[in-house]
C-alpha cells in the first residue's frame, strides 16, 4: 500500500544510523558523480550485503541510484533465514532521497523483487508523478511503496523520527557523499564502515566520501575493529 507521510511524529527517538562506504585510497567513491564505483572486491560486495540483512531500511541519493541503476538485493540464504527468524521482511526497505524527484522510472532498480521508497519534497514529487504519467502509469504503487514528502532543505530529525514511529529503527546509509555529509553534520550517523580499496583515482571528476561544504568541520572517530581481507583493508569505526 502506497502511503504517503508529511507529519511528523511525537515520537522523538531516533533510529540508529550506519554508513556503509568503499572508498579509494584517496578517499573517492566513485570516478564522477554520474557513474559507479566499480572498484570494490567481491569480499566487499559480500561485506555490504551482510551489513544491509541487518537494517530495517538503507537510503541512499538519487546521484547514487542514477549512477548504479539498480540497489542490491540480499541472496544470501543465511541471511535471509536471520531476516525471517527476526520476523523481518526479506529485504529492508529501499529509501531513494531524491529532493527533485527527478528519477527515471525505466531504471531496472523498479524491476527488483524489494520493497521501495521516495523521500522527495512536495514539488520532488509532483516531478516524479509527471514522469510516470508520461508511462501511462497511474499506480505509483508499480515504482514506490512508501513516499515521505517533507520541506527542504530536510530538517533530518524530523524525517528520522517519522521513520523511527514507523518501526524503521536501524537504517544503513549508503551514499552519496551529500548525505552522508548532512548526516554527519547533524551527528546523526553512530558508526562508520569502510572498506578501502588499494588504488588512487586522482582526476578532478572523482567524488570525494565528504562533501565539504556542507559539512565543514572535524568529528572524531573512534577505531573498534579492523580486517584485512586480500588488499582491501576493512575498517569499522563510532562517531563520538
Amino acid at each position: 500500500m502506497n502511503s504517503e507521510f508529511s507529519l511528523v511524529s511525537t515520537n522523538h527517538q531516533l533510529p540508529y544510523l550506519s554508513a556503509i562506504v568503499a572508498m579509494s585510497v584517496d578517499g573517492k567513491i566513485s570516478t564522477a558523480s554520474d557513474k559507479p564505483a566499480r572498484f570494490s572486491s567481491k569480499a566487499d560486495l559480500k561485506h555490504l550485503e551482510t551489513q544491509i540483512s541487518g537494517y530495517d531500511a538503507i537510503v541512499f541519493g538519487g546521484n547514487t541510484l542514477r549512477a548504479y541503476g539498480t540497489s542490491l538485493v540480499i541472496k544470501n540464504p543465511f541471511l535471509l533465514e536471520k531476516r525471517r527468524e527476526n520476523n523481518q521482511p526479506l529485504q529492508p526497505l529501499n529509501i531513494v532521497c531524491s529532493p527533485s524527484g527527478n528519477i527515471n522510472p525505466t531504471l531496472p532498480f523498479f524491476c527488483q523483487s524489494l520493497p521501495r521508497g521516495l523521500l522527495t519534497t512536495d514539488k520532488g514529487l509532483i516531478h516524479w508523478h509527471e514522469k510516470i504519467n508520461t508511462f501511462n502509469q497511474e499506480n505509483d504503487n508499480n515504482f514506490f511503496q512508501e513516499i515521505f514528502t517533507f520541506n527542504y532543505p530536510f530538517n533530518w530529525r524530523d524525517i528520522l523520527q517519522q521513520l523511527h514511529f514507523l518501526n524503521y529503527r536501524k537504517i544503513g546509509i549508503l551514499g552519496g557523499s551529500k548525505l552522508i555529509s548532512s548526516l554527519l553534520k547533524e551527528n546523526l550517523i553512530k558508526d562508520l564502515w569502510l572498506t578501502i580499496c588499494p588504488l588512487i583515482i586522482g582526476t578532478k571528476t572523482a567524488t570525494n566520501l565528504l562533501d565539504n561544504n556542507l559539512l565543514n568541520r572535524s568529528i572524531n572517530l573512534t577505531l573498534i575493529e579492523v580486517k584485512q581481507i586480500d588488499q582491501e583493508i576493512f575498517l569499522h569505526y563510532l562517531v563520538k
